[in-house]
């Protein structure tokens, strides 16, 4: 199934340009240096935007990754200065949402980016990772959540 809707999303709804787009505006910002933290997430955006059914976009944090504390506050001086670029790609995918959503076989294209239009306003820090991944972290959240229940019952 997620083979079918990649194949759907890349042929007759051009996902591919979608993704070379996102992947050049992320070369570029990570070329000029200053912008490389938002250079970086939109390239990883654009993995995702290649093969979205497979793919899901998450957060650093949410792997437990270490960051450089001069590197997290330097990111986030860069993403106030990214932030109107952001919003115009934003508001693009928004088209891009509504447009699918006129056929019935583009929804479920539509409903993979809807879910994904954070990561324009704030690509820094996001990793593209398989969705077996993405679930296993939900079930661990899932699970400390239980046993937060339950010990506090």
């Amino acid at each position: 199934m997620k083979t079918l809707g990649n194949i759907l999303w890349h042929f007759p709804f051009f996902g591919f340009v979608s993704a070379i787009i996102v992947f050049v505006l992320g070369t570029l910002l990570t070329i000029t240096v200053i912008a490389a933290p938002v250079g970086l997430g939109l390239i990883q955006y654009s993995k995702f935007l290649f093969w979205p059914f497979g793919n899901a976009m998450i957060s650093k944090s949410d792997l437990n990754v270490e960051q450089n504390k001069y590197w997290a506050l330097y990111s986030k001086i860069v993403m106030t200065l990214y932030f109107p670029l952001g919003l115009i790609c934003t508001i693009c995918a928004i088209f891009q949402v509504a447009g699918l959503f006129i056929s019935i076989i583009g929804i479920p294209s539509a409903l993979v980016i809807a879910k994904s239009l954070g990561t324009y306003l704030n690509p820094v820090n996001k990793v593209c990772v398989p969705l077996a991944i993405r679930d296993e972290l939900d079930k661990r959240d899932a699970q400390k959540t239980v046993d937060k229940y339950l010990n506090n019952n």
